[in-house]
């Protein structure tokens, strides 16, 4: 049997999605999400998403700019996953340009190369031009732009 759902009045909604932006930086997409989920009507979800605004809770650039930094931080994303996972998430095209600035560009190359021999020391290809694609074809994968890892594989695998 299905539990009914719990109703939330407009101050707890609020309260609740404060503590749900406080714990993470959140898209508008995650929050409006949550507010269908906690069954806000329309006017209600709109008044608490401002008010989560004018607060701080909820910025965009904001989240943007730290989701660009721990993707490519951790999960050693490119800018193409990158930007395609925000177009996702609905952010508008000025912020992700303003979040990918965020990207150090010496670093950026650096951990190219890094995931590149990486990946080609697990690679267990005899065929050169073989092992050439599929050390490509991971980095593309990854969200690389293929200049710079058709650039890389050619001068790791020359």
């Amino acid at each position: 049997m299905k539990e009914p759902q719990k109703s939330y009045s407009v101050k707890e909604a609020t309260v609740k999605l404060m503590q749900f932006c406080a714990y993470r930086d959140r898209s508008h997409k995650e929050v409006e999400e949550k507010l269908r989920e906690m069954n806000m009507i329309p006017a209600a979800q709109e008044q608490i998403i401002m008010e989560l605004m004018q607060e701080n809770f909820l910025n965009e650039e904001r989240f943007a700019r730290s989701f660009v930094r721990g993707k490519f931080r951790i999960k050693k994303w490119g800018k193409i996953k990158i930007e395609q996972e925000l177009k996702f998430r609905e952010i508008s095209a000025p912020i992700i340009k303003i979040a990918l600035t965020e990207i150090d560009q010496q670093k950026y190359i650096a951990t190219l190369y890094e995931l590149a021999e990486k990946r080609l020391r697990l690679l267990k290809e005899p065929n050169k031009f073989k092992k050439k694609r599929k050390l490509a074809d991971f980095l593309l994968r990854k969200g690389y732009e293929s200049s710079f890892v058709y650039e890389t594989t050619n001068e790791l695998l020359e």
